[in-house]
């Protein structure tokens, strides 16, 4: 049958900002890794030029935090009093809490706040959220040494757990890479949620057991402390402090977290992926 004008797709034309089945979309995302790199690597720069103390910012917030947070929770609340080790507990809590608040605030902006670039160039617009996350992880690698620093000046001795904190750091990333693809989208369709982020971020803090430990507090409610194992943040950071202290048996690893947070990272990563590339058409649109 001979193909009609009416029929473009047939003379291998395809509809400007049109969706691409979902592997050769990611196959072009992957092609532009050196653009994503690119774009990940100018905002840490742009950002740092901006401030007098660059990229020591990057150290400096989280530790501030853990200061505020130590201060408040650990000193007027008496926080110490119940959890052993508090200060390290704490600032393992800062330091991985901090980098998904930043990726989820972050990511809900990738496409909104540059609609200019998305309406003016053909490229796959999750290539924006990537570069996103890639920049913040990139702001959290370096303070993963300090951290460990800081745990040995504490008085911790280097373990060979300490070393499992790399495959951990891999499945946080797949897991606050998929959240930041489904904040990305809602944004653009529902700009309200961009108002609702802040309280979703206080939510999570207030139930990842940030500056008390669920294991103490909750110790005559097993049914809770069976439930909030499912939860991820909780997951990923309890497992960290497993891995990092091993002053007390309240830190004896436990493994089955390794299972929830393969499994919660897998399928929010995948999810996030095709939510994201269901709406590629829509991201470039003005009304």
């Amino acid at each position: 049958m001979t193909p009609t004008v009416d029929d473009p797709q047939a003379h291998g034309l395809t509809r400007v900002g049109g969706r691409p089945p979902l592997l050769q979309y990611l196959r072009g995302v992957a092609k532009r890794k050196d653009f994503i790199l690119s774009l990940a690597l100018y905002r840490i720069e742009a950002e740092n030029q901006r401030q007098r103390l660059g990229l020591l910012w990057i150290v400096l917030k989280p530790i501030l935090n853990a200061a505020v947070f130590g201060l408040v929770f650990g000193i007027l609340m008496a926080s110490t009093k119940t959890v052993p080790d508090f200060v390290s507990f704490l600032v393992i809590g800062v330091f991985l809490f901090e980098f998904f608040s930043s990726t989820m605030g972050s990511g809900a902006k990738a496409i909104t706040s540059n609609q200019a670039l998305v309406q003016s160039l053909a490229f796959p617009r999750m290539a924006l959220p990537v570069s996103t996350v890639i920049q913040k992880f990139i702001g959290l690698l370096p303070t993963i040494p300090l951290l460990m620093v800081f745990l040995v000046i504490m008085g911790h001795r280097p373990t060979w757990n300490w070393l499992l904190i790399v495959p951990l750091l891999a499945l946080y990333y797949l897991f606050c890479q998929g959240v930041a693809f489904m904040t990305a989208r809602l944004t653009v369709h529902l700009p309200d949620v961009t108002n609702l982020l802040p309280f979703v971020t206080r939510f999570f803090f207030y139930t990842t057991g940030i500056f008390f430990s669920f294991d103490l507090r909750f110790v005559d409610n097993p049914a809770l402390l069976e439930g909030v194992q499912y939860q991820p943040l909780y997951a990923f950071i309890t497992l960290s402090r497993e891995l990092l202290l091993d002053s007390d048996p309240l830190y004896d690893v436990r493994p089955e977290f390794w299972f929830i947070i393969a499994g919660w990272s897998i399928a929010v990563f995948l999810i996030g992926t095709v939510f994201f590339w269901a709406a590629e058409e829509r991201y470039g649109r003005v009304d």
